[in-house]
């Protein structure tokens, strides 16, 4: 069929000594380690957790990277997050506005970029990603062609790709280029994408 269905189900009851238990291991954190926070924050936190978290490492420099929405989203902007995802519809929510091009894409992601975060990633489904980057240069990546078989954690896949591609490249392009290669991978396919499908696409993906 051409729709899906999404079933999202309740978080689970998070206990305070297990919220301190994770505060605990989240100082053990040092100098150079990259931390994601991603999805929604389960009703039993407080709703500031994602800005708690990035206050307590604050004094460090850890690349915190953030895949959220709405307050949780701009909760973390003061403490200069090295990269948010958001999608292109959750990047209008934001500023209550349509965005339906790479163009405005770009522009409101480079608003959020001078609210703090030092790299914005916007995917745009098949539209392409665009890249807000610390650098003060947008970069675009235009989406492969494939069929879309399931958009489970596609998202989820492309900041995964693109923080692999950072790690081995320190290129921004190429970066961008991985996460969308790992995020169209994975809608193309029924379950997450194995490496050897991220990397074809990955290879034509160069060539454009």
């Amino acid at each position: 069929t051409d729709s899906e269905t999404e079933v999202n189900g309740i978080g689970p009851e998070i206990p305070k000594e297990k919220l301190q238990e994770f505060f605990k291991n989240l100082d053990r954190l040092n100098d150079g380690d990259k931390l994601l926070l991603a999805g929604s924050v389960p009703k039993s936190l407080p709703a500031g957790i994602y800005r708690e978290i990035a206050g307590r490492l604050s004094q460090k420099k850890i690349d915190l990277l953030v895949d959220c929405t709405g307050e949780a989203l701009l909760d973390v902007l003061e403490n200069r997050p090295f990269l948010i995802k958001p999608n292109h519809c959750e990047l209008g929510e934001l500023f209550g506005v349509e965005i339906n091009s790479a163009k405005d894409a770009e522009k409101y992601a480079v608003k959020l970029r001078e609210k703090g975060a030092r790299n914005v990633l916007v995917s745009m489904a098949e539209k392409g990603a665009i890249l807000a980057a610390e650098d003060g240069n947008t970069y675009f990546c235009a989406a492969p062609a494939g069929k879309p078989v399931n958009s489970v954690g596609a998202g989820d896949s492309m900041v995964a790709g693109f923080l692999a591609g950072w790690l081995e490249s320190g290129e921004y392009l190429y970066s961008l280029k991985m996460g969308v290669s790992a995020g169209s991978a994975s809608a193309f396919s029924q379950g997450l994408a194995e490496k050897a499908e991220i990397m074809k696409i990955f290879r034509v993906l160069r060539e454009i």
